[in-house]
């Protein structure tokens, strides 16, 4: 059994260490949040009140933000049982000074006020944030026709995100923004594959260190054929109707470019598996999607074999699909386990998955955990979840602490420096 003092011993550890947090949704452009409304607004708390009997309208975004925390504070006490409540109480107490005993509607006016006083310095107030969370590098969700030539992108690190090349290709948007992009003409599989590659120079250029894509259940990598993909493509780039099975072969044609690409750059592909879009319309906004536990990995068994090169650090949505996994993982030298994934991120969850991984997975074959935020609050709060549930897993094997931090290193540090080619800060 973990003994509380060594568990408390590696936790400290583990703080003293930089966060590498190498899977976010943040705007490097305005990495903390402004007021509290963007904290509050995130979807964890949106939904959990709804599912709690909240109103969807109270949240509604046409309102003014403090109107909207105030609305929605009036069911923090219902919410106050979750992982995700205490990721908010961290926040106010390490970054606002709350010193109260819970966030509700009368303490919230209260707070709002403090966040805004704090975070009206904007640029120095992100560096505040930075630096109290003792941040390294914090990856980012980088659309592809991000020119990423306004922030610093040793710390914020551009992925070049991959779902709309893949799954939206028949938009007429998407083809907008490939063209403006790249500057050139896109008609056909010849000029969308040049529009392709010329986006993985220039995010390349600019420091990429991954690329990464969100794949539907029912998604089956399959080797593309460009010679039937042909024709689908460019009917599918100048907006005709294409079949099903088209659209299969157009998406099967374009991941398998992506991976080809990745070998050829020498960027890790993240693949993340297993969200169904918009599946609960009536839910708030960012609160509709739900996971389907018949995805298998079996379906990506030929790609990781047929690009022995790259690695590809895989998140599933299920938490039934940790087991598959950890034993893709156990075969696979170029799969990775990467973090626990939004309905995953559970402690519960994150507890009985790490443990399989520590027992199962080579400690060098692992990427402990990313913050999946959307404003940099969050990453401290989440991180020190997965460090302290890290603790107690570790402290329960019975090994030293030295034994015990050394493998908490490779989670935490050195996999994710090595994996992603990130060197340490001079």
């Amino acid at each position: 059994m973990p003994t509380h003092s060594a568990a408390q011993e590696l936790f400290e550890e583990f703080r003293r260490w930089p966060i590498l947090d190498v899977h976010s949704h943040i705007d490097p452009r305005r990495p903390a949040a402004r007021d509290l409304g963007e904290v509050l607004g995130y979807h964890y708390y949106t939904e959990l009140c709804h599912s709690a009997g909240m109103p969807s309208a109270l949240v509604d975004p046409s309102l003014d933000a403090r109107t909207r925390c105030e609305n929605l504070a009036g069911y923090l006490d219902r919410i106050d049982n979750t992982a995700q409540y205490s990721w908010l109480l961290e926040i106010a107490r390490t970054f606002h000074g709350f010193d109260g005993p819970a966030i509700d509607a009368s303490t919230i006016g209260g707070l709002y006020d403090a966040a805004a006083s704090a975070a009206a310095d904007g640029p120095r107030w992100d560096a505040r944030v930075w630096e109290r969370s003792n941040l390294e590098a914090v990856f980012l969700t980088s659309d592809f026709d991000d020119p990423l030539d306004d922030f610093d992108t040793s710390r914020y690190v551009p992925c070049l995100r991959c779902d709309d090349l893949v799954l939206k290709l028949h938009v007429p948007a998407t083809i907008g923004r490939l063209r403006q992009a790249t500057g050139g003409d896109v008609a056909d599989w010849s000029t969308l594959r040049a529009a392709i590659e010329a986006l993985f120079a220039h995010f390349r250029a600019k420091g990429a260190r991954a690329c990464a894509i969100s794949l539907p259940p029912d998604f089956v990598p399959k080797p593309g054929s460009p010679r039937r993909a042909n024709t689908p493509i460019r009917r599918a780039i100048h907006g005709l109707d294409i079949r099903p099975d088209e659209h299969a072969e157009i998406r099967s044609t374009v991941l398998w470019l992506l991976a080809e690409l990745c070998d050829a750059h020498k960027l890790p592909f993240d693949l993340m598996i297993g969200p169904i879009r918009d599946a609960y319309p009536m839910g708030v906004a960012g609160g509709r999607d739900l996971f389907d536990r018949r995805v298998s990995l079996a379906d990506y068994r030929h790609l990781f074999a047929a690009f022995p090169g790259v690695t590809f650090p895989v998140s599933t949505l299920s938490p039934d699909a940790a087991a598959e996994l950890v034993a893709f993982a156990w075969i696979f030298p170029n799969v990775v386990p990467m973090g626990h994934w939004w309905y995953s991120n559970v402690p519960t969850y994150i507890a009985a998955d790490l443990a399989a991984r520590l027992e199962a997975v080579p400690k060098t074959s692992q990427v402990g955990y990313y913050s999946d935020a959307y404003k940099l609050e969050f990453v401290l709060p989440k991180f020190d979840m997965y460090r302290r549930i890290l603790a107690g897993v570790l402290a329960g094997r019975g090994w030293s602490v030295e034994r015990a931090a050394g493998v908490g290193r490779h989670l935490l540090v050195d996999n994710p420096r090595r994996i992603f080619g990130i060197g340490p800060p001079a």
